[in-house]
Protein backbone atom coordinates (compact mmCIF):
# COMPACT_ATOMS: atom_id res chain seq x y z
CA UNK A 1 0.00 0.00 0.00
CA UNK A 2 3.04 2.83 0.36
CA UNK A 3 3.95 2.07 -3.11
CA UNK A 4 0.55 2.56 -4.02
CA UNK A 5 0.48 5.58 -1.98
CA UNK A 6 3.55 6.83 -3.45
CA UNK A 7 2.87 6.96 -6.67
CA UNK A 8 -0.37 8.68 -6.04
CA UNK A 9 1.98 11.28 -4.55
CA UNK A 10 0.68 10.91 -1.03
CA UNK A 11 2.86 12.41 1.54
CA UNK A 12 1.03 11.84 4.62
CA UNK A 13 -1.79 9.53 6.39
CA UNK A 14 -4.36 9.56 8.94
CA UNK A 15 -5.12 6.33 11.74
CA UNK A 16 -8.06 5.19 12.66
CA UNK A 17 -6.43 3.16 15.38
CA UNK A 18 -2.75 3.36 16.50
CA UNK A 19 0.43 2.18 14.87
CA UNK A 20 2.66 1.35 17.57
CA UNK A 21 5.11 -1.10 15.27
CA UNK A 22 8.04 1.09 13.89
CA UNK A 23 8.73 -1.39 11.19
CA UNK A 24 4.94 -0.55 9.40
CA UNK A 25 6.42 3.62 10.14
CA UNK A 26 9.51 2.69 8.36
CA UNK A 27 8.29 1.23 5.24
CA UNK A 28 6.08 4.18 5.45
CA UNK A 29 9.06 6.43 5.88
CA UNK A 30 10.86 4.88 3.56
CA UNK A 31 8.37 6.56 0.84
CA UNK A 32 8.43 9.87 2.17
CA UNK A 33 4.92 9.27 3.91
CA UNK A 34 4.05 10.98 7.41
CA UNK A 35 1.91 9.49 9.74
CA UNK A 36 -0.99 11.42 11.85
CA UNK A 37 -1.06 8.33 14.53
CA UNK A 38 -4.41 8.41 16.05
CA UNK A 39 -3.40 7.29 19.91
CA UNK A 40 -6.82 7.94 21.14
CA UNK A 41 -10.93 7.05 19.67
CA UNK A 42 -12.79 5.43 22.26
CA UNK A 43 -14.13 5.92 25.59
CA UNK A 44 -14.42 2.61 27.11
CA UNK A 45 -10.17 3.17 27.06
CA UNK A 46 -8.85 5.05 29.73
CA UNK A 47 -6.67 8.05 28.46
CA UNK A 48 -4.01 6.24 29.95
CA UNK A 49 -3.69 4.30 27.21
CA UNK A 50 -2.62 6.53 25.03
CA UNK A 51 1.33 6.38 27.25
CA UNK A 52 1.98 3.36 26.14
CA UNK A 53 0.67 3.66 22.42
CA UNK A 54 3.08 6.83 22.09
CA UNK A 55 5.99 5.62 23.85
CA UNK A 56 6.34 2.49 21.21
CA UNK A 57 6.92 5.27 18.48
CA UNK A 58 7.84 8.46 20.06
CA UNK A 59 11.35 8.69 18.17
CA UNK A 60 10.11 7.34 14.77
CA UNK A 61 10.40 10.25 12.53
CA UNK A 62 7.69 8.60 10.66
CA UNK A 63 5.02 10.23 13.05
CA UNK A 64 4.03 13.61 12.53
CA UNK A 65 1.35 14.48 15.11
CA UNK A 66 -1.16 12.74 17.70
CA UNK A 67 -4.70 12.33 17.54
CA UNK A 68 -7.79 12.32 19.27
CA UNK A 69 -11.09 10.84 18.25
CA UNK A 70 -12.55 10.34 15.27
CA UNK A 71 -15.90 12.66 14.63
CA UNK A 72 -16.47 12.65 18.36
CA UNK A 73 -18.95 14.97 18.15
CA UNK A 74 -21.39 12.44 16.27
CA UNK A 75 -20.41 9.08 18.02
CA UNK A 76 -19.06 10.54 21.60
CA UNK A 77 -16.10 8.98 21.08
CA UNK A 78 -17.82 5.49 20.27
CA UNK A 79 -19.48 5.29 23.57
CA UNK A 80 -22.44 8.13 22.75
CA UNK A 81 -21.19 10.33 25.71
CA UNK A 82 -23.19 13.17 25.74
CA UNK A 83 -21.50 16.88 24.36
CA UNK A 84 -19.74 18.29 27.46
CA UNK A 85 -18.56 14.55 28.49
CA UNK A 86 -17.06 14.50 25.32
CA UNK A 87 -15.95 17.68 25.01
CA UNK A 88 -14.32 17.28 28.58
CA UNK A 89 -12.61 13.70 27.76
CA UNK A 90 -10.89 15.12 24.80
CA UNK A 91 -9.44 17.89 26.78
CA UNK A 92 -8.26 15.66 29.56
CA UNK A 93 -6.81 13.26 27.01
CA UNK A 94 -4.93 16.07 24.93
CA UNK A 95 -3.81 16.82 28.50
CA UNK A 96 -2.44 13.54 29.03
CA UNK A 97 -0.90 13.53 25.37
CA UNK A 98 0.97 16.75 26.04
CA UNK A 99 2.21 15.74 29.33
CA UNK A 100 4.43 12.37 27.32
CA UNK A 101 5.05 14.62 24.03
CA UNK A 102 5.37 18.21 24.43
CA UNK A 103 7.50 18.30 20.91
CA UNK A 104 4.72 17.30 18.47
CA UNK A 105 1.54 18.64 17.60
CA UNK A 106 -2.44 17.18 18.65
CA UNK A 107 -4.82 17.16 16.54
CA UNK A 108 -8.59 15.81 17.15
CA UNK A 109 -10.81 14.75 14.27
CA UNK A 110 -14.15 16.45 14.26
CA UNK A 111 -17.24 16.21 12.14
CA UNK A 112 -18.09 19.39 9.83
CA UNK A 113 -17.31 22.93 11.50
CA UNK A 114 -16.64 22.81 15.50
CA UNK A 115 -18.48 26.16 17.47
CA UNK A 116 -16.80 29.31 19.04
CA UNK A 117 -17.32 28.22 22.03
CA UNK A 118 -16.37 24.99 22.19
CA UNK A 119 -13.30 26.32 20.17
CA UNK A 120 -12.78 28.24 23.45
CA UNK A 121 -13.26 25.30 25.69
CA UNK A 122 -10.72 23.42 24.00
CA UNK A 123 -8.28 26.62 23.35
CA UNK A 124 -4.49 25.80 23.45
CA UNK A 125 -5.16 22.07 24.49
CA UNK A 126 -5.68 20.99 20.54
CA UNK A 127 -2.83 22.54 18.20
CA UNK A 128 -4.86 21.60 14.72
CA UNK A 129 -8.22 20.86 13.73
CA UNK A 130 -8.84 18.18 11.53
CA UNK A 131 -12.43 18.21 10.09
CA UNK A 132 -14.48 15.54 8.25
CA UNK A 133 -16.74 17.04 5.46
CA UNK A 134 -18.60 15.50 2.41
CA UNK A 135 -19.47 17.87 -0.21
CA UNK A 136 -19.99 17.00 -4.10
CA UNK A 137 -17.98 19.32 -6.82
CA UNK A 138 -16.74 22.19 -4.06
CA UNK A 139 -16.59 22.58 -0.34
CA UNK A 140 -18.50 26.13 -0.94
CA UNK A 141 -17.71 28.60 2.33
CA UNK A 142 -16.12 25.95 4.19
CA UNK A 143 -12.90 27.53 4.06
CA UNK A 144 -14.03 31.01 4.27
CA UNK A 145 -16.56 29.90 7.35
CA UNK A 146 -13.47 28.29 9.36
CA UNK A 147 -12.06 31.45 8.85
CA UNK A 148 -14.16 33.70 10.84
CA UNK A 149 -14.26 31.14 13.79
CA UNK A 150 -12.27 32.90 16.55
CA UNK A 151 -9.39 31.06 16.23
CA UNK A 152 -5.72 30.97 14.74
CA UNK A 153 -5.57 27.47 15.29
CA UNK A 154 -4.66 25.33 11.67
CA UNK A 155 -7.32 22.73 10.27
CA UNK A 156 -7.11 20.69 7.65
CA UNK A 157 -9.65 18.18 5.92
CA UNK A 158 -9.45 15.00 7.64
CA UNK A 159 -12.09 12.94 5.06
CA UNK A 160 -13.16 13.75 1.78
CA UNK A 161 -14.05 11.94 -1.01
CA UNK A 162 -14.95 12.27 -4.94
CA UNK A 163 -18.08 9.81 -3.64
CA UNK A 164 -21.17 10.94 -1.68
CA UNK A 165 -23.52 7.87 -2.93
CA UNK A 166 -21.44 5.61 -5.52
CA UNK A 167 -23.37 4.87 -9.12
CA UNK A 168 -22.97 1.00 -9.70
CA UNK A 169 -24.12 -0.08 -13.49
CA UNK A 170 -26.06 -3.05 -14.13
CA UNK A 171 -22.66 -5.48 -13.96
CA UNK A 172 -22.39 -4.53 -10.67
CA UNK A 173 -19.38 -2.36 -11.93
CA UNK A 174 -18.61 1.46 -10.32
CA UNK A 175 -18.80 4.26 -12.85
CA UNK A 176 -15.56 5.40 -12.23
CA UNK A 177 -15.97 9.02 -14.18
CA UNK A 178 -17.85 10.53 -11.64
CA UNK A 179 -16.19 9.39 -8.70
CA UNK A 180 -12.18 11.02 -11.20
CA UNK A 181 -14.31 14.19 -11.66
CA UNK A 182 -15.85 14.55 -8.17
CA UNK A 183 -12.14 13.39 -6.54
CA UNK A 184 -10.43 16.35 -8.71
CA UNK A 185 -12.48 19.11 -7.91
CA UNK A 186 -12.78 18.72 -4.62
CA UNK A 187 -8.47 17.91 -3.95
CA UNK A 188 -8.11 20.67 -6.40
CA UNK A 189 -10.31 23.10 -3.89
CA UNK A 190 -8.31 22.22 -1.41
CA UNK A 191 -5.09 23.15 -3.13
CA UNK A 192 -6.36 26.51 -3.91
CA UNK A 193 -7.16 27.14 -0.55
CA UNK A 194 -3.98 25.74 0.75
CA UNK A 195 -2.14 27.51 3.83
CA UNK A 196 0.89 27.85 1.71
CA UNK A 197 -1.14 30.76 -0.22
CA UNK A 198 -1.52 34.18 1.12
CA UNK A 199 -5.27 33.87 2.77
CA UNK A 200 -5.48 30.12 2.98
CA UNK A 201 -6.75 28.24 6.01
CA UNK A 202 -6.42 24.41 4.35
CA UNK A 203 -3.16 22.42 5.76
CA UNK A 204 -4.17 19.69 3.86
CA UNK A 205 -6.43 16.70 3.36
CA UNK A 206 -7.16 13.30 3.36
CA UNK A 207 -8.82 11.34 0.66
CA UNK A 208 -11.06 8.66 1.85
CA UNK A 209 -10.38 5.98 0.71
CA UNK A 210 -7.26 4.53 -0.82
CA UNK A 211 -9.00 1.05 -0.95
CA UNK A 212 -12.56 -0.59 -1.06
CA UNK A 213 -13.32 -1.92 2.34
CA UNK A 214 -15.53 -5.15 1.68
CA UNK A 215 -15.86 -6.02 5.19
CA UNK A 216 -17.92 -2.76 6.00
CA UNK A 217 -21.35 -4.61 5.78
CA UNK A 218 -20.40 -7.66 7.76
CA UNK A 219 -19.72 -9.72 4.39
CA UNK A 220 -16.34 -9.22 3.87
CA UNK A 221 -16.24 -12.25 1.13
CA UNK A 222 -18.94 -9.93 -0.86
CA UNK A 223 -18.63 -6.54 -3.19
CA UNK A 224 -22.25 -5.28 -1.09
CA UNK A 225 -24.22 -3.26 -3.09
CA UNK A 226 -26.12 -1.20 -0.67
CA UNK A 227 -26.69 2.74 -1.98
CA UNK A 228 -27.58 5.30 0.84
CA UNK A 229 -25.63 3.12 3.58
CA UNK A 230 -22.62 3.20 5.26
CA UNK A 231 -21.65 0.10 2.74
CA UNK A 232 -21.10 2.64 0.60
CA UNK A 233 -17.34 2.77 1.53
CA UNK A 234 -17.23 -0.72 0.32
CA UNK A 235 -16.85 1.48 -3.11
CA UNK A 236 -14.98 4.52 -2.37
CA UNK A 237 -11.40 3.17 -2.67
CA UNK A 238 -9.44 5.10 -5.37
CA UNK A 239 -7.99 1.80 -5.95
CA UNK A 240 -10.41 -1.45 -6.30
CA UNK A 241 -9.57 -4.07 -3.45
CA UNK A 242 -6.97 -5.86 -5.31
CA UNK A 243 -5.18 -2.05 -5.94
CA UNK A 244 -5.92 -2.02 -9.46
CA UNK A 245 -6.19 2.00 -9.88
CA UNK A 246 -9.73 3.55 -11.01
CA UNK A 247 -9.75 6.79 -12.70
CA UNK A 248 -10.04 8.87 -9.43
CA UNK A 249 -6.67 7.20 -8.43
CA UNK A 250 -4.89 8.71 -11.89
CA UNK A 251 -7.47 12.03 -10.87
CA UNK A 252 -5.74 12.36 -8.11
CA UNK A 253 -2.26 11.41 -8.94
CA UNK A 254 -2.05 14.42 -12.15
CA UNK A 255 -2.74 17.46 -9.29
CA UNK A 256 0.39 19.14 -7.83
CA UNK A 257 1.28 19.97 -4.88
CA UNK A 258 0.42 23.47 -3.49
CA UNK A 259 3.78 24.74 -3.40
CA UNK A 260 4.16 24.02 -7.10
CA UNK A 261 4.36 26.89 -9.83
CA UNK A 262 2.02 26.56 -12.75
CA UNK A 263 3.46 24.31 -15.26
CA UNK A 264 6.57 23.90 -12.62
CA UNK A 265 8.89 20.26 -12.22
CA UNK A 266 11.43 21.33 -9.95
CA UNK A 267 10.44 19.68 -7.13
CA UNK A 268 8.84 16.30 -5.31
CA UNK A 269 5.24 15.94 -6.52
CA UNK A 270 5.52 18.79 -8.89
CA UNK A 271 4.71 17.92 -12.32
CA UNK A 272 4.40 14.32 -11.90
CA UNK A 273 3.80 11.69 -14.81
CA UNK A 274 0.90 9.74 -14.89
CA UNK A 275 1.36 6.50 -11.96
CA UNK A 276 1.90 3.56 -13.26
CA UNK A 277 -0.91 0.62 -13.37
CA UNK A 278 -1.17 -1.33 -10.04
CA UNK A 279 -2.82 -3.75 -11.27
CA UNK A 280 -3.12 -6.53 -7.93
CA UNK A 281 -0.77 -4.63 -6.24
CA UNK A 282 -1.91 -5.24 -3.11
CA UNK A 283 -2.87 -9.03 -3.31
CA UNK A 284 0.36 -9.97 -4.44
CA UNK A 285 2.30 -8.21 -1.71
CA UNK A 286 -0.25 -10.07 0.81
CA UNK A 287 0.33 -13.04 -0.85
Amino acid sequence: DAEIMALAGINAVRTYEPITDTEVLDVLWGKGIFVLNTVYVNAADSIDVVVERMTAVMDHPAVLMWVLGNEWNYNGFYQKLKPAAAQGLLRDAARKVRSVDSTRPIATVFGNLPSAALLQFIGNDVDIWGLNYYRKHSFGPFFDNWAKLPTNKPMFISEYSGLTTPRINSKGELEEAAQAVETKSLTKDIVANSSQHSGGVCAGGFIFELADEWWKSGHPDVHDVLPGETFDEEWFGLVAYDGTQRAAFRAYAEIDLPSCAPGSASSPGCGRAPAKATDGERLKACG
